[in-house]
């Protein structure tokens, strides 16, 4: 009986509900390092742009990811996911390290292209006690959290040491997304 008192509480149900739900959704992108360095990467490039790709990029992200969601909750196939989601890394990582300016139309395009593999691979791994708004509610918080990181971390351009901190950061991300795509492959 008394070692029982300090024994840590035993959870059946995992996930059940709203708030599992919500929980679950919520600690997915956290977790997933091929996530954090694409949606970190989003809110880099969206700094180092400036306005108004700084909201717009963060924005759509999480908008498109949404319906990528939607798609892998109702069991849409999408080919090759776990590639698109470490070639976004790649990619993203490798625009902010060469500094690439592209239209801002183009920019987003890029950025949602690859948030529907974002968030097909959410909507697939929902958990079937879990409430589906909950779920998608807590990854989207997750991901703007992850872009304002990044954000965050942009802002040092503002001064002389900044853009090459941001750049490097951006290659960073870019070579994790190389070591996710050999992973993947092999």
């Amino acid at each position: 009986m008394a070692l029982s008192v300090g024994s840590p509480v035993a959870e059946a149900h995992e996930a059940v509900g709203v708030a599992g739900g919500f929980m679950s959704g919520f600690a997915h992108p956290l977790f997933g390092w091929d996530h954090v360095a694409a949606m970190v990467a989003v809110g880099l490039w969206g700094a180092f742009l400036g306005a108004p790709a700084i909201w717009l990029l963060p924005i759509v992200f999480p908008l498109v990811m949404a319906f990528g969601a939607a798609l892998g909750i109702i069991g849409v196939p999408l080919p090759a996911v776990e590639i698109g989601i470490a070639f976004s890394a790649v990619l993203l990582g490798a625009m902010v390290a060469l500094a690439a300016r592209p239209p801002l139309v183009g920019a987003a395009a890029i950025v949602g292209l690859f948030a529907i593999f974002h968030g097909h691979a959410h909507g697939t791994e929902l958990p079937a006690a879990a409430n589906a708004l909950a779920y998608a509610a807590g990854f989207v918080i997750a991901t703007g959290l992850l872009h304002l990181i990044g954000i965050s971390f942009g802002f040092t351009t503002r001064w002389s040491w900044g853009a090459p901190a941001v750049r490097t950061a951006g290659g960073i991300i870019a070579l994790v997304g190389v070591g996710f795509l050999l992973k993947g492959v092999a």
